[in-house]
């Protein structure tokens, strides 16, 4: 492998594009019709599709209308607290407060805007 991307199929590109810009507390590093794209810790990019631009590529793709989640986005974060403020400010729905949990970590897990699991976590124990 050469690079990583993650893609979410999102509603509303530029919705879901000020959603994570406030919750990654940075700018796209792509940001076309069709495509925006952020590069995470370790040049992996994070990718937001339009669901009608794959519904385009992959006619027979059932994207999907409801919140159901469909995919998690798991982000260590330096200052967890922060970052749940940053994702509930800009329209995250809080699923579960911040605990520790079995694996070592504090993590808060929110609904983005299209359905998506976004876990925000500090390590407790690496």
């Amino acid at each position: 492998m050469i690079d990583v991307h993650f893609i979410l199929y999102v509603r509303d590109q530029g919705r879901s594009r000020g959603f994570y810009e406030a919750v990654l507390g940075d700018t796209p590093h792509l940001d076309v019709p069709g495509m925006t794209q952020f590069v995470l810790p370790g040049g992996v990019l994070l990718g937001l599709m339009p669901e009608a631009g794959i519904e385009r590529l992959l006619p027979s793709l059932d994207t999907g209308t409801s919140a159901t989640a469909r995919a998690e986005l798991y982000l260590l974060c330096d200052d967890l607290d922060a970052a749940v403020e940053r994702a509930r400010s800009a329209g995250a729905e809080l699923l579960s407060e911040a605990s520790e949990r079995s694996w070592g970590d504090r993590v808060a897990y929110l609904r983005d805007l299209d359905g998506h699991v976004l876990a925000l976590a500090s390590a407790v124990s690496r």
